[in-house]
């Protein structure tokens, strides 16, 4: 009998000590954080660069650079709210058609519940079985899990998605801004490319990593489409400069 206790108390040791970490969980303020920064950073930036190649003194770089941090953070807001909005309420209408659907079809619904299981690799008697359990358990909750996908880990939250994705937005345009205060007023655009660039690269990878993605490829995908659209800002600044003088 100890050596049965002693087995028990080992096993539940192991368990509790194997917690895995999965990523499913971050998806939602990551995604609206690593979304808030990366634009900050590549508009303010594009910008900033954009309006210095067309030859324009830093206070109008600069000017340029807060209206568009300004605008571009309480856009991201209103964005994610209205779009994480959206996926809320078609959320909550799934939900409330569930809890029709048992209450009007409760045998239609077990049925249903013990196909998706044998569906998933139950043989019929064991499904039946888990089906009834966790029917007994939390009928809705089940359903929507395995039924709809819907979980409350999952579940939208409009605003803590436009607040972070605002907080963030500013937060990278700041380091464009940063970089123009710093740089010479006759060589700005290298200083704020290579920072933003930096920053960039950066925020790719800890983004990748936070998420288990590779870290490299995280880092160099959005330095390859950063440097090409401030390339191509560059490129608009320097034509109607031109253009204008």
């Amino acid at each position: 009998m100890a050596a049965l206790q002693s087995l028990r108390s080992e096993t539940v040791a192991k368990v509790r000590r194997h917690r895995e970490r999965h990523k499913n969980d971050r998806i939602g303020w990551l995604r609206a954080a690593v979304l808030g920064a990366n634009d900050g950073i590549l508009s303010t930036a594009g910008l900033v660069i954009g309006v210095a190649s067309a030859e324009a003194t830093r206070s109008n770089v600069l000017i340029a650079g807060v209206a568009g941090l300004v605008a571009g953070a309480l856009s991201m807001a209103a964005g994610e709210y209205v779009s994480v909005s959206s996926q809320a309420d078609t959320e909550n209408a799934e939900r409330e058609l569930e809890r029709k659907e048992l209450a009007t079809d409760a045998h239609g619904e077990h049925v249903e519940l013990v196909n998706i299981y044998i569906g998933r690799g139950l043989d019929r008697p064991l499904a039946e079985q888990v089906a009834d359990q966790l029917t007994a358990h939390d009928a809705l909750g089940t359903h929507l899990r395995d039924e709809l996908g819907l979980t409350d880990e999952l579940q939208p939250r409009p605003l803590q998605a436009a607040f972070t994705s605002a907080l963030c937005f500013a937060v990278g345009a700041a380091l464009p801004l940063i970089a123009v205060l710093l740089a010479s007023p006759t060589h700005m655009i290298w200083p704020v490319a290579i920072a933003s660039l930096i920053s960039l690269a950066v925020l790719g990878a800890v983004a990748a990593r936070t998420g288990g993605a590779p870290v490299t490829l995280g880092a160099l995908r959005v330095l390859f489409w950063s440097a090409l659209a401030m390339a191509a800002t560059a490129a608009i600044g320097s034509l109607f400069g031109v253009s204008t003088s």
